[in-house]
């Protein structure tokens, strides 16, 4: 079995900067991945992802599981030469994206459903769900595990729970190409008992790392905190922890203090497809009228392609244009401004003033909020 070589180089209380090591590469943590749903980062070039700063993107095993999907990968021999990627690439198992679905049926075995692109009805199981995963060949494989929506009921959970183990248990059954690590999920909801009991059982299975999963689903931000800080400390020191699916820029922070290494959300993308962009003093909305004549760059301490070459106005104009060029621009902005909130984080774990660089990242980025309410 091949080693995912974790290390962590530097600690500021539970905060953590370290590494590991895939076949395509190293991965500098804590991480943000971009993901890719259906192969492809929508609106930006793999080239252009590169020059932000990011090692590691996500692909969507739901999306990609589509017959011709799935095999048009294959026939390039694999999602690496597939997306024009030639760094770490982790694929999910399909269950977030096949329990939010409204017509699905769960069993012991697996789950049946629909595709809801064109009506295909198929069961998902553990070992389907590693079979695709294998075939697309990213370098971390995560579990098939049942993700509960929030609220529900602690009985159903625990039934979710046990089956989620049960499951894990399937998955690390079978065989995967040997370039391949895999991760089990956590679940158990906002239930702290129950949080530990699939902590204790999940860890039991010789993972190449763990992830905490059933959050982002509608639990907020402070439920969020109250999860990861029952699960972080439960799982292993030597292992890359996963937050999965998480998210806007103060619950990665929270998250990192509380230990956790990895992160992946369509936030950044969705935003920027949209017109939202981060900046270092909060979110704008760049098709605004009070950017109409304004010749600043998104963010003026961004590096990013977009904030070097471009002005707010000239992106606002871009917007109601219509053109496809106004949401490459602002993806490529959002997705530089997450790597380099990363970046920062990694610099201050490894210099001993995390917790400083938390609060005044916090201060500055929440100013035009405060300023607007008083």
């Amino acid at each position: 079995m091949p080693d995912i070589r974790f290390r962590v180089h530097a600690a500021d209380g539970q905060a953590r900067r370290g590494e590991f090591t895939t076949t395509h590469g190293t991965v500098q943590t804590p991480a943000f991945m971009p993901v890719g749903t259906a192969g492809f980062v929508r609106s930006i070039t793999p080239r252009e992802i590169g020059l932000t700063g990011a090692q590691v993107i996500l692909a969507n095993t739901y999306h990609l599981s589509l017959g011709e999907r799935l095999q048009a990968v294959k026939h390039m021999g694999g999602l690496h030469r597939f997306m024009g990627w030639n760094q770490t690439i982790l694929t999910d198992s399909g269950g977030f994206q096949v329990f939010s679905l409204p017509e699905r049926k769960i069993t012991d075995d697996g789950v049946i459903f629909a595709y809801e692109e064109n009506g295909e009805k198929v069961t998902l199981t553990p070992e389907r769900s590693m079979e695709i995963q294998r075939d697309l060949g990213a370098d971390i494989v995560m579990a098939f595990d049942e993700c509960v929506e929030y609220p529900a009921e602690h009985e159903y959970v625990k039934r979710a729970v046990g089956r989620t183990t049960k499951w894990a248990r399937r998955c690390r059954a079978v065989e995967l190409q040997r370039h391949q690590f895999l991760f089990g999920i956590v679940q158990g909801g906002v239930y702290e008992d129950l949080r530990r009991l699939s902590a204790q059982r999940i860890t039991e299975i010789p993972f190449d790392g763990y992830a905490i999963g059933g959050v982002s689903v509608g639990e907020g931000h402070d439920l969020m905190k109250q999860v990861v800080s029952m699960c972080a400390p439960l799982l292993p020191e030597d292992k890359p922890r996963y937050l999965m699916g998480v998210g806007l820029p103060e619950d990665i922070l929270a998250a990192v203090a509380l230990g956790m290494d990895m992160f992946d959300c369509v936030i950044p993308t969705r935003f920027a497809r949209g017109g939202t962009l981060f900046t270092r003093t909060g979110k704008l909305r760049i098709q605004d009228k009070s950017y109409r004549k304004d010749r600043y760059p998104v963010d003026t301490g961004c590096r990013c392609y977009t904030c070097q070459t471009f002005s707010r106005m000239v992106l606002r104009y871009l917007f109601f244009s219509g053109d496809p060029l106004a949401e490459t621009l602002a993806t490529i902005h959002n997705i530089a401004f997450y790597q380099d909130l990363m970046s920062g984080i990694r610099d201050a774990i490894a210099a001993g003033g995390f917790e400083a660089f938390c609060e005044e990242w916090l201060r500055t980025y929440t100013l035009k909020k405060s300023r607007s309410k008083a």
